[in-house]
C-alpha cells in the first residue's frame, strides 16, 4: 500500500512539474469595466466595450511575506526584497546586487524589466497628492514611497531601475535602461548616465526562477504563434489596420484564426511578455518583437485591454511601443526647439486616449511630449489558461487631483486648507473641484491644448482636459 501511495505521489509530482510554467503571466488586478471616458456596466458578448481586461481571468497575484525582509511570489517563483532602500544611480544599482544578503541569501540580482513588470497592479491611480493616490504595486507586501514633494519632487518621481538596457538610445543619444514607475503605471527608458543625483532611482533585487521572462516561440504554420513558456497563442501578423480602443476590442472578440474563435485583446502584462528587448528599429531595423511575428510598421504601438487610470477620467488605455516610444522633447529650461525623437525606447509601456482626434495633440503629452496616436495596431491572443469572467466591477475612487495646483515646495501642513490654494475665494475651487481660473484658461481652447493659469504663487502650466462640468486646465505632471 505504501509503495502504491508513493508511486501515485511521484506521478502527481511529475505531472505537476510537466504543466508548471517558468513564465506565468500574473493578472493585472484590474476589476472594473470602462467605456471611452467613464466606468460602465460590463458589456455582454457582441456589445460595445466587451472583451476588456477585467472580463478575463488568469493567474491572480499571490504573495507570501517571509518575515525576513523578503517576499515570495507564489505564481512566478521569484523572491523579492521587501524594502525600498535608497535611490541610487543605475551603475551602483547593478553593482550592489552582489553585496545584498537580505534573508541570508547571496544570489540576489537586479531584475529584468519583465521580472519587475510582473509586480505591477493596474488598480493603481496616481492623484496629485500622496494620500489620495493608490500605488501600482501591492503595498501589503512591498514597501513603497512616492516622490518627496517637500524637496521639489513630483510624487511620481519614484521609479525603479531594471537590469534591461535599451539597444537604442533616448533623448537624442543617451544610453538608457528600462524601469517601472509604480506611482503612475508605466515602463519607460531612463538615461543611465546623469550628473545630477536627482535622477537616481530605486532598485528592488530579485532571486529565483532565472527562466522568468524568456520566451519559447513555435510557429504553428496557421497564422498563429504559440509561446510555450506562457502557453499563450498569438496572432502572427496584425491585419494592417489601426483602430481606436473600442474597435480594437471588437476586432479581437470577432476574430477567427487558426481554427479558433476564442481570441481576445491581450492585457498589458500579456502583451509586454512578447517584447524582444534585444531588438529595436535603430539597432536591428525591426520592431522589438521576435522575427516569427509580422508587423505592418516597425514603428508601431499596440493596444492592450487594460484601462490606465491616468488623470481625472479613465479615458486612456495602456499600449506597448514595439517601435520607438516617440515624443516632442527639448531639455528642461533650455531654449532649444523641441524635436520629435525617441524619448522612452522600444518596449516602453505608456497610454493613449481611447478615442478622439490625434491632431488635437500636436506636441504630445507630458514633459517629454509623449506621442499621441489614438489609432493603434492590435495583436490578438488566446490560451494561457485564461477564461471569460464576470468581474464585480467595484466603483473606482473619486478623482481628487486638483490640489496639485498647490506649489510642490510648500510643506504639507500649508497645503491642507491653505488660503494660498489656487481655488481660494473663487466661484469654483472647492475641495475636489478646479477653480474658476482653470476653466477660464480653456474657454477658447480644445482638449489637449496647452494652457496656463495664474495663481497667487505663480503661473501653472497644464493641458486642457474635458471634465463633466466643462473643459479645464489640469496641471501636467505626467
Amino acid at each position: 500500500m505504501k509503495r502504491i501511495l508513493f508511486t501515485v505521489l511521484c506521478v502527481l509530482a511529475w505531472t505537476s512539474s510537466v504543466h508548471a510554467k517558468d513564465y506565468t503571466i500574473v493578472e493585472t488586478g484590474q476589476n472594473g469595466c470602462f467605456g471611452n471616458r467613464s466606468q460602465i456596466e460590463c458589456s455582454k458578448p457582441g456589445n460595445r466595450f466587451n472583451g476588456q481586461d477585467s472580463q478575463y481571468k488568469g493567474e491572480e497575484a499571490r504573495y507570501r511575506d517571509n518575515d525576513d525582509g523578503t517576499v515570495s511570489d507564489l505564481v512566478t517563483g521569484l523572491m523579492w526584497v521587501k524594502r525600498r532602500g535608497n535611490k541610487v544611480s543605475w551603475s551602483d544599482a547593478m553593482e550592489e546586487a552582489s553585496e545584498c544578503r537580505i534573508g541570508g541569501h547571496d544570489d540576489w540580482r537586479a531584475p529584468t524589466i519583465k521580472e519587475l513588470y510582473s509586480l505591477i497592479d493596474f488598480n493603481g491611480w496616481v492623484q496629485k497628492q500622496e494620500q489620495d493616490s493608490v500605488p501600482f504595486i501591492n503595498t501589503k507586501y512591498f514597501d513603497f514611497e512616492y516622490g518627496n514633494t517637500r524637496t521639489g519632487e513630483r510624487i511620481i518621481d519614484c521609479q525603479d531601475w531594471s537590469a534591461t538596457t535599451y539597444v537604442g538610445t533616448t533623448m537624442g543619444g543617451a544610453k538608457t535602461a528600462f524601469g517601472v514607475n509604480f506611482a503612475d503605471g508605466r515602463i519607460k527608458g531612463y538615461p543611465t548616465r546623469m550628473r545630477n543625483t536627482r535622477h537616481n532611482k530605486y532598485i528592488r533585487y530579485v532571486r529565483g526562477n532565472t527562466q522568468y521572462g524568456k520566451n519559447d516561440f513555435k510557429d504553428n504554420k496557421n497564422g498563429t504563434v504559440t509561446d510555450k513558456a506562457t502557453d499563450l497563442t498569438w496572432q502572427q501578423a496584425d491585419d494592417g489596420t489601426t483602430r481606436n480602443w473600442k474597435d480594437g476590442l471588437a476586432y479581437c472578440e470577432n476574430l477567427k484564426l487558426g481554427g479558433r474563435t476564442d481570441w481576445r485583446m491581450p492585457n498589458a502584462k500579456e502583451l509586454q511578455s512578447i517584447v524582444d528587448y534585444t531588438r529595436s528599429p535603430t539597432s536591428t531595423d525591426s520592431a522589438a518583437i521576435d522575427p516569427l511575428f509580422a508587423v505592418t510598421l516597425k514603428e508601431s504601438y499596440y493596444w492592450t485591454s487594460t484601462t490606465h487610470l491616468d488623470g481625472p477620467q479613465p479615458d486612456r488605455t495602456v499600449y506597448v511601443a514595439f517601435g520607438r516610444a516617440m515624443g516632442y522633447f527639448a531639455p528642461p529650461n533650455s531654449k532649444t526647439a523641441k524635436r520629435f525623437l525617441d524619448v522612452h525606447g522600444a518596449g516602453a509601456q505608456r497610454s493613449d486616449p481611447k478615442s478622439g482626434d490625434p491632431d488635437r495633440y500636436p506636441t504630445g503629452h507630458g514633459p517629454q511630449g509623449d506621442d499621441i496616436r489614438i489609432l493603434n495596431y492590435v495583436r490578438c491572443v488566446t490560451g494561457g489558461g485564461v477564461e471569460s469572467y464576470e468581474p464585480s466591477n467595484d466603483r473606482i475612487p473619486e478623482w481628487k487631483g486638483f490640489d496639485s495646483y498647490t506649489p510642490r515646495t510648500q510643506p504639507d501642513s500649508q497645503q491642507k486648507g491653505s488660503s494660498q490654494r489656487m481655488g481660494h475665494g473663487g466661484k469654483r475651487g472647492g475641495r475636489g473641484e478646479p477653480p474658476q481660473a482653470a476653466f477660464d484658461a480653456c474657454k477658447t481652447k480644445r482638449k489637449g491644448n496647452k494652457c496656463t493659469v495664474k495663481t497667487p504663487n505663480g503661473t501653472i502650466s497644464g493641458i486642457c482636459r474635458d471634465m463633466p462640468k466643462g473643459t479645464v486646465c489640469v496641471p501636467d505632471n505626467h
